[in-house]
């Protein structure tokens, strides 16, 4: 993963396009790191933005025609439609590797757009997601249809779409001291954490951080349970960390760091179990449903497949053209998706690896988060901005709805129940969190909003 020294936490992808000039190229690039961009906000700035009934859009605003991140178009010099034309013919893709990416076109699934899987429900611009690596966008977690986790500077938050309230987890600019000490136990006491990744599962918090460390927390718990720095490494950036059962039900951490390491924790006692080093760094990491196989991914255009207990490499994915980001299993345990930064996401059947199965394509960026629903209806792939793409994989990954916004996307999240889709943008003035719902043809309930 491209490392890039990040002295405070800041909006690292400054609002990087100006929509005052559609002819500088360089405006609707993805940031690269120590990057110079214009603000967003100097055009989109308006008088409403803290006043609340003002800033949220419901369901029914959206229905009414108001801009669901609350841009006020009909006060610009531009349409939507002018603007998100530029963004399409200006925007620059990242890449480690340079090369010719037309074949891809060619081989990638056609699919059918305009379908429409989850409605539009609610944005408020009351929670803001700060990214602080371009290139790692898991920073945001359902674990209810109404309970989102995300990072806010130097906060893990939680929203709570009932109550319409954000309050605040943990705290990583003040000193964290672990509250569990025993003999071997590798913990130490950290402060001023930028936060880099995160899980949320099953009462527990994992965070990476920057400089290599790893945070674990229990949410009904005041505190935290355990954390350390994982590698003295100046470039040992946490990329990924993961909560999941082996085949006994064990429950496990894994985290995946620059230095080329997986490491592997037990989620209760949190004693380190395991380490497995690979050729390069390692930014994503996920394991399968039945906790048998390792997706590793990293700065190779091969993916791999190991023994998840012993991290022996099984098999070699084949096919992406620069480095990968994000996994994720489908429920089944059969298909494993990969995103990539030469703007695809290839589906592997794990009964057959000799060659992807499907290429599904994004709009204009590297696809930097992947989820499949937890009943495997639905796929959803993002781009560092502006898009989410919800796939049915019911159709054969045929129908897709496409989430058309505008800012950098820091992570998305079908709720466990699949009801609901959050998506997190990270932005000045229209950072806000969007929540969709799940359509249901036997009913429709309106906004409560």
């Amino acid at each position: 993963m491209e490392h890039f020294q990040n002295d405070d936490l800041q909006y690292v992808v400054h609002d990087y396009y100006d929509v005052s000039d559609f002819e500088d190229d360089d405006s609707f690039a993805e940031p690269e790191p120590q990057r110079e961009t214009a603000d967003f906000d100097s055009d989109f700035e308006d008088d409403f933005e803290s006043n609340k009934p003002k800033t949220d859009t419901s369901a029914m605003e959206a229905r009414n025609g108001k801009d669901i991140q609350g841009i006020p178009w009909e006060r610009l010099n531009f349409t939507r439609d002018r603007y998100r034309e530029a963004r399409l013919r200006q925007y620059k893709n990242y890449e480690n590797l340079s090369g010719s990416r037309e074949d891809i076109e060619k081989e990638c699934l056609q699919v059918e757009k305009g379908k429409t899987f989850y409605d539009f429900q609610f944005n408020t611009r009351l929670v803001k997601s700060t990214i602080v690596h371009f290139q790692l966008r898991n920073l945001l977690w359902a674990t209810s249809k109404h309970d989102v986790y995300l990072m806010e500077n130097y906060s893990v938050m939680h929203w709570s779409s009932l109550q319409g309230k954000e309050k605040e987890v943990l705290n990583v600019a003040k000193p964290i001291v672990p509250y569990l000490k025993r003999p071997g136990l590798l913990s130490q006491q950290l402060s001023r954490v930028q936060i880099s990744t995160m899980a949320v599962k099953e009462n527990l918090m994992v965070a990476g951080g920057f400089q290599g460390e790893l945070i674990c927390k229990y949410l009904n718990q005041p505190g935290v349970a355990f954390c350390t720095k994982l590698s003295a490494d100046d470039n040992a950036i946490t990329n990924a960390v993961d909560v999941y059962r082996t085949p006994s039900g064990a429950m496990r951490v894994m985290a995946a760091n620059n230095d080329a390491q997986i490491r592997i924790f037990d989620a209760e006692t949190f004693t380190s179990l395991n380490r497995f080093s690979f050729d390069w760094s390692v930014n994503n990491t996920s394991v399968s449903p039945d906790g048998k196989l390792l997706a590793v991914l990293g700065d190779s255009v091969e993916c791999l497949i190991a023994d998840a207990q012993s991290g022996k490499v099984t098999s070699s994915l084949k096919g992406h053209l620069d480095y990968s980001f994000a996994s994720a299993w489908h429920p089944d345990g059969h298909i494993l998706a990969t995103g990539n930064q030469d703007t695809t996401c290839r589906l592997w059947d794990i009964r057959n690896l000799s060659k992807s199965l499907a290429i599904l394509k994004g709009r204009m960026g590297a696809i930097r988060a992947v989820k499949f629903s937890s009943d495997g209806r639905f796929l959803s792939i993002v781009e560092p901005a502006d898009f989410v793409h919800v796939f049915d994989t019911e159709s054969g990954y045929v129908n897709c709805q496409e989430i058309d916004i505008f800012g950098e996307i820091a992570g998305i999240s079908f709720s466990p129940d699949t009801e609901a889709l959050f998506v997190g943008v990270s932005d000045r003035t229209y950072g806000s969190l969007l929540e969709f719902n799940r359509r249901r043809y036997n009913q429709y309930l309106d906004s409560i909003w």
